[in-house]
């Protein structure tokens, strides 16, 4: 049982209504998100193009120019290495288009998830040296890779780091690093991903030869890197993702447009959702399951045939994904059931998980069971798998304390990747478990709640005001609104696979709106059966006049059925009142 909780506002909501022109529960909502100047307010609800910093603030991008120049220049060979996920392939594509544009010789390079690891490797420096290469180039990786610089650079290659993780003690001797990290970096916007960096090189480079980098789909590429690298969406990354977005509903890429028919969306307004949780995995599953270069390919492409036989290929990549994801989690979860039992961290080892989707079952595991979770398998030399951490738990920290029992550890508070020998997997489970000072509480899901809120109040026009908030992510979530005390006049259960729930829900029997259950029906069957008996429910089910009353957190959305748009309400929690 989730506990809610309704977000403290610590300011004058009324004067912020008052001198910004919004309604008052515009006025809650961007106080809940520390927006409370006038100044901020409007660079939030008006998120322009404009208002993006000069790319010449960020550390080393001047030099980072002044080098690329010089290569095309001087018809010197570049080499872009990037990452095998969603941000990866889009900073690669990001750069090597501007390079493209302004005459260089460019190729790329993206490590094999599993036969090359993550990110530049001695294997890849010592290939660029014999085929030539002048200056490497990372995209979304090489700020920790200190060794593989320095071999590099003792090879005569020059050395360019364009990355967004974070700064560790041994800085890469590289010749520019562009990571806005960096203590001594003066660009204000810290939390841009990899492709939203490669986007700023790729304006200063490009506005050197005279030509405007986001005249083409660079920014809509950099958009879906954005949100699907689950950065926070503020500031600049709020700009890159709504006014991309809107270029990627208009959108002249030839293979985003060939994924988008092949992924059932021709037609549809493309939001957040849609680049989450279908074009970017649809991308992801060629990194984790064939090659990343295909995902590249596909944003390279240049003919319709091509392009959607490539989409075709990733669709069906990712629903291999999608079973091996759901096998991965059936399989942690009968561990959890048989033989790790209440643990406060849960460390699942299985050799037959897939290695590429360890992160994914982490994450949905975690989830699920609010705690903690490391996902092992087997790997090339022994285990290895990834974390993901849940509010009050430093997975990274937490790993470092054991360090001794692992070959390789990486990552940051809520997500990391790991290795270890075979005799040290107990030890590590039981330490981690030793070691946990996690509470009942912290163990207990939590719920923020904007403000109460009667789901009958919302119109089109309050709606229409809360859409200004778009799009929701990381650093700002949709707002969940509370309401006690509704009455149920007709739960009905729908869906092929009949995992729908619809009720048509009031503050009294006069009020009826149409609220939608996205989670298991029978868990709300078996909790109104619980509460309030039998015949209640049945009645229920039938339309017909029953007791069950609930408390809900929800969030509006618009149904837009056969043309007609209405007001519904998805409920995402609730628990009943007896």
């Amino acid at each position: 049982m989730s506990k809610w909780f309704i977000k403290g506002l610590h300011t004058d909501v009324n004067r912020i209504a008052s001198e910004n022109n919004i309604s008052r529960e515009l006025a809650i909502l961007l106080a809940n998100r520390g927006i409370i100047e006038k100044n901020d307010i409007d660079k939030f609800l008006d998120p322009r193009l404009d208002r993006m910093h000069k790319p010449e603030l960020m550390k080393d991008i001047i030099i980072s120019g002044d080098i690329l120049q010089d290569c095309i220049e001087h018809e010197k060979r570049i080499r872009i290495i990037g990452d095998y996920d969603v941000d990866g392939i889009s900073s690669v594509y990001i750069l090597y288009k501007a390079l493209h544009r302004a005459g260089a010789d460019v190729d790329y390079v993206i490590p094999d998830r599993i036969q090359d690891g993550y990110g530049i490797n001695q294997f890849l420096v010592l290939e660029a040296k014999a085929q030539g290469i002048d200056t490497i180039v990372t995209v979304d990786n090489g700020i920790s890779a200190f060794s593989q610089t320095k071999l590099a650079k003792e090879m005569g290659m020059r050395v360019i780091i364009t990355d967004h993780h974070d700064i560790p003690e041994d800085i890469p001797p590289a010749d520019a690093i562009v990571n806005p990290k960096q203590k001594d970096c003066l660009y204000p916007e810290k939390l841009l991903c990899g492709a939203g960096i490669a986007l700023k090189l790729s304006i200063h480079l490009l506005e050197r030869f005279g030509i405007n980098a986001l005249d083409d789909d660079s920014l809509e590429i950099a958009a879906l890197a954005t949100i699907c690298d689950v950065v926070d969406l503020i500031g600049e990354n709020r700009i890159i993702a709504a006014r991309g977005l809107e270029r990627l509903n208009n959108s002249q890429n030839i293979g985003l447009n060939a994924l988008i028919s092949a992924s059932g969306l021709a037609g549809k307004k493309i939001g957040v959702y849609h680049v989450g949780f279908i074009i970017g995995p649809s991308l992801n599953a060629s990194g984790r399951l064939d090659s990343a270069i295909l995902g590249l390919e596909l944003l390279l492409s240049s003919r319709s045939d091509e392009a959607m036989a490539i989409a075709i290929k990733l669709r069906e990549l990712n629903e291999e994904r999608q079973f091996l994801t759901r096998d991965g989690v059936e399989r942690v979860e009968n561990l959890i059931e048989t033989q790790l039992g209440n643990q406060s961290v849960i460390v699942a080892f299985d050799p037959h998980i897939h290695e590429s989707v360890a992160g994914i079952v982490a994450g949905r595991v975690k989830e699920k069971y609010n705690r903690p979770t490391i996902v092992l398998t087997r790997g090339k030399e022994g285990i290895k798998g990834s974390a993901r951490s849940i509010e009050g738990y430093h997975i990274f920290n937490e790993l470092n304390k054991v360090s001794h029992l692992l070959e390789r550890f990486g990552g940051h508070p809520m997500a990391a990747g790991l290795s270890l020998k075979d005799a040290n997997l107990e030890q590590l489970r039981e330490m981690l478990n030793r070691n946990s000072r996690l509470t009942e509480d912290d163990l207990t899901p939590k719920i923020y709640i904007e403000m109460p809120m009667d789901p009958g109040s919302f119109d089109w026009n309050l709606l229409s005001e809360i859409e200004k908030l778009e799009p929701f992510g990381k650093g700002n979530p949709k707002p969940l609104f509370g309401f006690k005390g509704l009455k149920i006049h007709k739960a009905a259960i729908l869906g092929k696979n009949s995992n729908v729930l619809k009720l048509i829900i009031g503050k009294d029997y006069t009020e009826k709106l149409e609220g939608m259950v996205f989670s298991d029906p029978e868990m709300w069957v078996s909790g109104a059966r619980d509460s309030f008996g039998q015949q209640e429910v049945e009645n229920a089910l039938a339309g017909q006049r029953n007791s069950i009353c609930m408390d809900i957190v929800y969030y509006p959305s618009v149904n837009d059925y056969m043309g007609r748009k209405s007001i519904q309400f998805i409920i995402d929690s609730y628990r009943f009142k007896e």
